[in-house]
């Protein structure tokens, strides 16, 4: 398996700039895979609210925030990950339909559903999240999960 073929859970992503559990694990899978992983400007837009919501939270200090901050805007800029572009109106289109079809079953949570959308939009096979029901809805979409 090749970045390429990934799609990672924002959520997931910003384990490897916060401590959390699972951080740890990401960051030895990260080290290991080859390539820079897609993100979309949403997925991007998670991180940076996740790290910014951990200095609200009192998680990280502000020059804590500072630092994961400039560490992802490097990460992007050193090739670790490419912006995906996406058919923002297909991706919410797949969306809505998979809401439609599945959340009544799996109860799975708007963003969480239009994460896999994208996974799909952006013809990816493989998907890494810390989310079950998400979980659970990639896997039933045929996408295969990846575990630590």
């Amino acid at each position: 398996m090749t970045a390429d073929e990934v799609y990672v859970d924002p959520s997931a992503l910003a384990r490897l700039y916060l401590h959390q559990a699972g951080s740890r694990e990401m960051a030895v899978w990260r080290g290991k895979l080859q390539g820079p992983l897609a993100v979309t400007h949403h997925g991007r837009t998670e991180v940076i609210n996740a790290i910014c919501r951990s200095a609200f939270l009192g998680q990280l200090n502000p020059d804590g925030l500072s630092e994961a901050l400039a560490d992802f805007n490097s990460d992007f800029i050193s090739g670790l990950y490419r912006q995906a572009d996406i058919l923002w109106r297909a991706a919410l289109n797949r969306a809505a339909e998979l809401s439609q079809q599945q959340t009544p079953k799996l109860g799975t949570r708007s963003l969480d559903v239009l994460q896999v959308a994208c996974a799909l939009e952006l013809k990816l096979r493989h998907f890494l999240t810390f989310d079950t029901a998400q979980q659970k809805l990639a896997a039933t979409l045929g996408l295969r999960l990846i575990h630590f």
